[in-house]
């Protein structure tokens, strides 16, 4: 049986006349990485903001560690690392290192430890006593992402962990959250980009207009939302005279496309069919459903600014 370690229960919020949400509800279990997604204006910051105490909701219920939580209750198993880098540009990532841990609540005989542990983890070893505006992007995030964690959170709120940071430095903070994991951390991380929740998360929520539109597994919100249908793209040297049957036309005059459940049943019979027509196929793509897919399906096209 699953342990929810932070549970958030029909959640609501207005600000003034206008509702920020209106009854989410998630549960992150115990080592779990769970990915909160949603276009702009969903949510997702107010819900996380709630968990972290800086919002008092209207309505609905929040527990960690299975202790009711309000905007004054103490959150000591709790680790947030907003989206905003927090650290300060003229201290050294030492000292900022040791001011968030104090800050924290570390002893003065635990805080050399943790800095030092913290300093490893993030790569930062050899660069710890030198001013913070001297460091690019990627190792600000590192740092941010450090000055949230030295107290050993059982859970940790993650706001756009990776926003503006070059691949080298994305992959980087990846291998971070693994060692975070593996230590017994369980996160909660809001993303944009898809391609980071669909690799890294166990499960995905996502809210739009203050709700829950899905959560689950990306198996299964494929599975309840596009379907798990894969579309077969042939390119082909020019097109057939005739339509094949099973085979579309793309508008670029050069593919053949067709959707099919069972690719390695279903792929075989397509070739040869176009090849009985006399069609050449020069290369053939297989796509599945994604989770970009899922989320236009349930949030929609529309431009969110």
């Amino acid at each position: 049986m699953r342990e929810s370690l932070l549970t958030v229960q029909g959640a609501r919020k207005s600000f003034g006349s206008t509702p920020a949400l209106q009854g989410a509800s998630l549960a992150l279990d115990a080592g779990e990485l769970l990915g909160l997604l949603g276009p702009n204006g969903a949510g997702k910051t107010t819900l996380v903001r709630a968990i972290a105490g800086r919002v008092r909701l209207d309505g609905g219920e929040i527990a960690l560690a299975g202790r009711a939580l309000r905007p004054e209750s103490p959150r000591a198993e709790l680790g947030v690392v907003p989206q905003e880098i927090a650290v300060y540009a003229q201290l050294t990532a030492r000292e900022n290192l040791e001011v968030f841990g104090r800050l924290h609540g570390l002893s003065r005989q635990a805080l050399p430890e943790r800095v030092a542990w913290a300093l490893s983890w993030t790569g930062l070893d050899a660069r710890a006593d030198e001013p913070v505006k001297r460091f690019s992007g990627g190792m600000r995030r590192r740092l941010n992402i450090a000055c949230g964690v030295l107290h050993e959170p059982r859970v940790l709120l993650l706001d756009e962990p990776t926003v503006g940071v070059d691949p080298q430095s994305r992959e980087r903070i990846y291998e971070m959250l693994s060692a975070l994991r593996k230590r017994g951390t369980s996160l909660l991380l809001t993303t944009h980009q898809l391609d980071e929740a669909e690799g890294l998360c166990d499960r995905i929520v996502v809210i739009d207009h203050g709700r829950v539109a899905a959560s689950g597994t990306l198996q299964e919100l494929i599975a309840s939302t596009v379907g798990e249908r894969r579309r077969v793209s042939l390119s082909v040297e020019r097109l057939p005279e005739r339509p094949l049957a099973g085979l579309a036309a793309d508008g670029d005059g050069h593919t053949l496309s067709a959707e099919v459940r069972d690719v390695a049943a279903e792929l075989p019979a397509l070739l040869q069919q176009a090849a009985a027509a006399g069609v050449v196929v020069r290369d053939v793509a297989v796509k599945s459903p994604s989770l970009h897919a899922v989320f236009i399906h349930l949030t929609g096209r529309e431009l969110r600014e």
